[in-house]
């Protein structure tokens, strides 16, 4: 089978099922999980074998690269305790919850592990596409869950695989010790090559080399955390979030226009991508299973599906209370919520893509060049739990989320209307100096004073306005932007806000530069304090 003609069914199944899902309201994911499958049955994609590198290498940092950016490094913060227990805690348990049922079925001890290891970490790409109404604190929370959770499932994954292969026993701090130092080491790369990106970003004079580079950001992050055998998911996010923090400052508005309609594209094709290319992979996995009979295999996924579903939503009605006992702070109070409201961070359990990648990366064969029995029936099952996994929980999630009745994100509006307050008190502070110095009329300038006060931009189509009125605009959006980041930086708006209104800005900065042609360099240059 030929690479561009499987590039041009994905493309066109991405399309189609993209166009049908809107039209009917059906789960995008799972018609795309339906078309590949449908496309796997024909006979030019019999032997379609899904690469775990192509996963692992290309899809996975890409993606993990955007959700980073995307996030709260506030709501990080303020909720790290939970996004930790959660990435980490719950991974383990259903690791462990999964090797029991597989045991107690008949399988040994090290495969169980391996199986529970695969199965253990949330897909990004499976609860980005369906957990998009959730309140800001509760969606930033499951993001950064399944953005750190690939980690920790990978780390247990290669411990695990070195048991199975090296025919070696399971040991706990021997895992305690590799998680540590994956942890530890993929925080150091990641935050590492973030700043050492951050002066090359200062320099590049053309937008478009700011996309090239923003293009290559992940893949600059994962490779050397790879190699360094330290985790490269750790390293992807570290690097996204300190680029969340410095990127305002650092990327001119031109540049964070063009990189940003970029990824919203293409992290929307890798998603989609990853749904039609496990569908595909679902009849060969069938086809492949000798080890045990059909029924045998359908029956133990159903029971290990039973138990990934059940200790997600176990863990979020004990552990969460349990944590309630031992801290009793006012602050701690304030965040909790009700019964009702944790159900849909224990119903956001789909698997996705990068579960069937980790299956397929179980050698065939032992060091010693034993077969390891029963591969075939890992990836049978990891194929069957995504499937039940976004059939069962991704259609039902928005209910869940409607009956769960989160209260409107109020914050985030007062922080919306603080930074339009705050800007327009910097700008007409700053406007008599800069109308000075630009020479601006003073009639021109009192213009201006209404326009900003009346928090209306200047209407698109007006006469050409005079270079020194362009000049005080541009320079009275350096305020704003100024501003808006100290507003971020001094915690009193979160990073969502403030890619809200940037954006806003950045389009106004656009139209300004381009009536006197593109700007001599794209950077924005950093203030004198």
């Amino acid at each position: 089978m030929a690479s561009l003609e499987l590039i041009a069914v994905v493309a066109v199944g991405v399309l189609l099922m993209g166009w049908l899902s809107r039209r009917t309201g059906l789960s995008e994911p799972l018609l795309l999980l339906g078309a590949g499958c449908l496309v796997g049955l024909t006979p030019p994609f019999a032997s379609f074998a899904l690469s775990p590198e192509v996963v692992l290498f290309l899809f996975l940092p890409a993606l993990l690269y955007w959700e980073a950016v995307t996030s709260s490094v506030r709501e990080i913060r303020d909720n790290f305790r939970s996004i930790a227990l959660q990435s980490t805690g719950l991974v383990l348990a259903t690791a462990v919850a999964v090797a029991a049922v597989a045991h107690a079925l008949g399988y040994g001890w090290p495969v169980a592990f391996v199986l529970g290891a695969v199965l253990a970490p949330t897909d990004a790409a499976a609860v980005a596409a369906v957990a998009r109404a959730m309140p800001r604190r509760i969606l930033t929370v499951l993001r950064t869950e399944s953005l750190l959770n690939d980690g920790t499932a990978l780390v247990l994954l290669a411990v695990a695989v070195d048991a199975v292969t090296d025919e070696r026993p399971f040991s706990w701090s021997g895992t305690a010790v590799a998680f540590a130092g994956s942890y530890a080491g993929g925080v150091l790369a990641g935050g590492a090559v973030a700043l050492l990106l951050i002066p090359v970003r200062r320099r590049l004079p053309d937008p478009l080399l700011h996309s090239v580079l923003s293009v290559a950001t992940p893949f600059l992050a994962y490779l050397p955390a790879e190699l360094l055998h330290v985790s490269g998911v750790l390293a992807v996010v570290t690097c996204g979030l300190v680029t969340t923090r410095f990127g305002p400052r650092v990327i001119g508005p031109d540049a964070r226009i063009q990189a940003v309609a970029f990824w919203e594209v293409s992290s929307y094709l890798l998603n989609s991508a990853l749904f039609v290319l496990v569908g595909i992979q679902l009849p060969s996995a069938v086809r492949a299973l000798t080890s045990v009979s059909l029924v045998q295999a359908t029956f133990a996924a159903l029971a290990v599906s039973v138990a990934v579903i059940g200790t997600r939503i176990a863990w979020f009605y004990s552990v969460p209370y349990l944590v309630r006992l031992l801290d009793r702070r006012p602050l701690q109070r304030e965040r909790r919520i009700t019964g009702r409201q944790r159900l849909p961070l224990a119903w956001a359990g789909m698997r996705g893509a990068i579960s069937l990648a980790a299956a397929l990366t179980v050698p065939a064969t032992t060091a010693e060049g034993h077969v390891v029995g029963q591969r075939d029936a890992v990836v049978f099952l990891t194929a069957v739990v995504i499937v039940v996994t976004l059939v069962v929980l991704g259609p039902t999630l928005p209910a869940v989320v409607r009956r769960a009745r989160f209260p409107e994100d109020a914050d985030k509006s007062a922080e919306l209307t603080l930074v339009r307050c705050r800007m327009s008190s910097a700008a007409l502070h700053a406007l008599p100096e800069l109308a000075q110095r630009f020479g601006v009329a003073e009639q021109d300038t009192r213009r201006m004073v209404q326009d900003i006060e009346d928090r209306t931009a200047p209407a698109p189509g007006a006469a050409r306005r005079q270079e020194s009125v362009r000049r005080l605009e541009l320079a009275l959006l350096r305020v704003k932007r100024d501003t808006l980041t100290d507003l971020r930086d001094a915690g009193r708006i979160d990073d969502i806000v403030l890619r809200s209104v940037q954006r806003m800005l950045d389009v106004e900065e656009v139209r300004l530069r381009g009536k006197a042609g593109p700007p001599a360099g794209s950077a924005v240059t950093p203030r004198r304090r």
